[in-house]
């Protein structure tokens, strides 16, 4: 069973990459819209950005897969984490930068975590079964978004109500956990859920619970660990309702939480070490448009709970850690039309977050622990009717900590209509302050400085035969100034968190070609070149040469497939014994293949095979990944 079932998913695999459509050329184009460089809606051509969007309809054929593995295949992401445990930790790696350097945002407001090292939101919390769209905007965005949007935004947009009525859907899939050790086709993660969206009037709704229980692989690398299991659940309301044509009201409750197992270290096993995530979000947005603009607030208090039970090999006992974060956030956004071809974006973000720490890793008291931000911004916009298109602003970063500071942007675009050519550059700086982590935990360092970055890039967007192949590319080059490392010492702490003296500059390239040879197939590559110098012990992990390519292929009214390719270049890791032994990981190759029936308009199934070919390789040293997998499921829609 299980060899013929490889035969059939390479078979359709080939079908799908070779097709040749026999039916007349119907593509149609529609403009798309994005959000992310200015905060309000905006026709991607006049955008200076070469902005990456991953579609519900490429979520789709995407199914099964986690939101990190599908954000893995855009270009210029490395998500360390992402093909290993279901429990393991996620590591953020674009554009020569790291994880703190990544701001995430869920529906347009920031989402992060005050008390861990990098404040970086953990994706593990958020099952890709509520998202609806991502945008990626890469390059630094602390203009709009403040500190933290160093090299990259990415803005997560969860479902909505769609139409009149009441409508919904459940959905249930199960899968394998293997490794290329231990393969079997026995189910061990169960995926579940149900959402229920309808609007009648001036009121609209949308709920959604899911979730995930994984007997996964084991975290740790070795020969007959035993599983670490990872159980989630999520909750998400959101509400709407429209007063007046002017005037909009938006509000949203969250609860997300999941635990895993997790193992000692590399190489390491355990069966006594758990974790577990707890988080509760709720906001409104108020939104008022007038005759020339509008407003709006995004506001949003996060409360966010980590306990860790450890194994301590010194002692012989179980530690105990728990780690609390709250965070309000809120945005006052204005956008005035100056005229006919200018606009002006203004606004006001407000900060405030604290951190709370006990346990075996010491006490930190979030009475002292807490930051709070104040930054106004100013954006301006031209957009001519000749092709020239303009977005420069600037942000002043008011720190209770840090005191005042700067950052400013200028990204010139031109469109060349007749030929469909778009050419942009940017010059943007960015802003990172340390975690309270950096500051206040056992190893912190009161006199850290916050880390400044430069980024320039130059690129071009090139549409041919009416719009059916798009290409475009993007050269850039990052510079990094008083990196935050953590340095061993010989003296306690043993440990602490530093400034490194040496800049850090990291140049790349990043290619996207999109080929539609008619409206039911879609092929899609992208390359990614990166260069980093004066790398450190956070930078190894990121590979020179990436490259992926995927096809989508809508064989039937009813019955779709795609793959997805993905190559992997080799790379440098510490595994963190006494030494800091320096170890290459060997380049590596996988393919994933998805298949979807549509039975009538209620029931539709699905069956998806991640690393095909069972393709051994290591994402991070002493880390197990995963072997061959499968996963089949269906959705109920009523």
């Amino acid at each position: 069973m299980k060899t013929n079932f490889i035969k059939l998913a390479t078979f359709l695999t080939l079908v799908t990459s070779f097709a040749i459509a026999q039916e007349q050329d119907s593509t149609k184009t529609i403009e798309e819209v994005v959000i992310s460089d200015t905060k309000f809606a905006q026709s991607k051509e006049k955008s200076g950005k070469i902005i990456d969007i991953v579609s519900a309809k490429d979520l789709e054929a995407r199914k099964g897969q986690s939101a990190a593995q599908i954000l893995n295949q855009v270009a210029g992401i490395e998500i360390n984490g992402s093909n290993s445990s279901a429990g393991k930790n996620l590591e953020y790696y674009i554009r020569g930068g790291r994880s703190r350097q990544v701001l995430i945002l869920i529906d347009g407001i920031p989402v992060n975590d005050a008390s861990s090292i990098t404040t970086v939101y953990d994706l593990r919390l958020l099952p890709v079964e509520q998202i609806e769209q991502i945008e990626i905007l890469k390059g630094s965005s602390s203009v709009l978004y403040g500190s933290g949007a160093a090299t990259s935004v990415i803005n997560i947009t969860t479902k909505k109500a769609k139409k009149d009525g009441i409508t919904g859907n459940a959905y249930f899939n199960i899968g394998t956990q293997n490794t290329t050790e231990k393969t079997n086709l026995y189910g061990q993660e169960l995926n579940q859920g149900f959402g229920i969206n309808g609007s009648s009037g001036k009121f609209n709704f949308n709920t959604s619970l899911n979730s995930t229980e994984a007997n996964g692989i084991s975290e740790a690398q070795g020969v007959n660990f035993e599983r670490d299991k990872f159980s989630r659940i999520s909750l998400n309301q959101k509400i709407g309702y429209k007063f007046s044509n002017k005037f909009n009201l938006e509000a949203f409750a969250n609860y997300d939480k999941f635990i895993s197992n997790y193992d000692l270290a590399a190489f390491k096993d355990s069966d006594l070490n758990k974790y577990a995530s707890e988080q509760l979000r709720f906001g409104i947005k108020p939104q008022y448009k007038y005759k020339k603009g509008e407003i709006y607030l995004n506001a949003a208090f996060a409360n966010l709970e980590r306990n860790y039970e450890s194994f301590n090999t010194w002692t012989l006992t179980l530690d105990e850690s728990y780690y609390k974060s709250r965070t309000v956030n809120a945005d006052l956004v204005n956008k005035l039309d100056l005229a006919k071809q200018v606009y002006l974006i203004t606004g006001v973000q407000s900060q405030f977050m604290d951190y709370y720490q006990s346990g075996a890793w010491g006490e930190v008291n979030n009475k002292i622990t807490k930051f709070s931000i104040v930054d106004p911004y100013v954006t301006a916009v031209y957009n001519s009717s000749f092709g020239l298109n303009v977005n420069t602003g600037a942000r002043l970063n008011m720190h209770s900590q840090y005191g005042n500071n700067v950052v400013y942007n200028i990204n010139p675009s031109f469109n060349i209509q007749k030929i469909n050519l778009r050419i942009l550059s940017s010059y943007s700086t960015a802003y990172i302050t340390p975690s309270l982590y950096q500051l206040y935990s056992a190893y912190g360092n009161l006199d850290l400085k916050p880390e400044e970055d430069k980024t320039a890039e130059f690129g071009f967007e090139k549409a041919f035969l009416n719009k059916k192949i798009i290409l475009n590319a993007v050269g850039f080059y990052r510079e990094e100034k008083n990196k935050i490392d953590f340095i061993n010492l010989s003296l306690p702490p043993w440990g602490q968190y530093r400034n490194i003296v040496d800049k850090i500059n990291a140049k790349g390239v990043e290619v996207n070609f999109t080929y539609l040879p008619v409206d039911k197939i879609k092929l899609s590559t992208n390359y990614t070149f990166t260069q980093v110098e004066n790398s450190f012990t956070f930078l190894q992990l990121i590979p020179k040469h990436k490259f992926n390519a995927g096809v989508d292929y809508q064989i039937t009214k009813r019955l779709n497939c795609s793959a997805q390719y993905q190559y992997t270049d080799h790379k440098a890791d510490l595994i963190y014994n006494p030494s800091r032994t320096e170890v290459e990981l060997k380049s590596f190759q996988t393919l994933n293949s998805n298949i979807s029936f549509k039975v009538d308009k209620y029931l539709s199934l699905f069956a998806g095979v991640t690393n095909l070919f069972d393709v051994d390789f290591v994402e991070k040293a002493g880390y197990s990944t995963r072997g061959r997998n499968f996963k089949v499921g269906l959705n109920f829609n009523f």
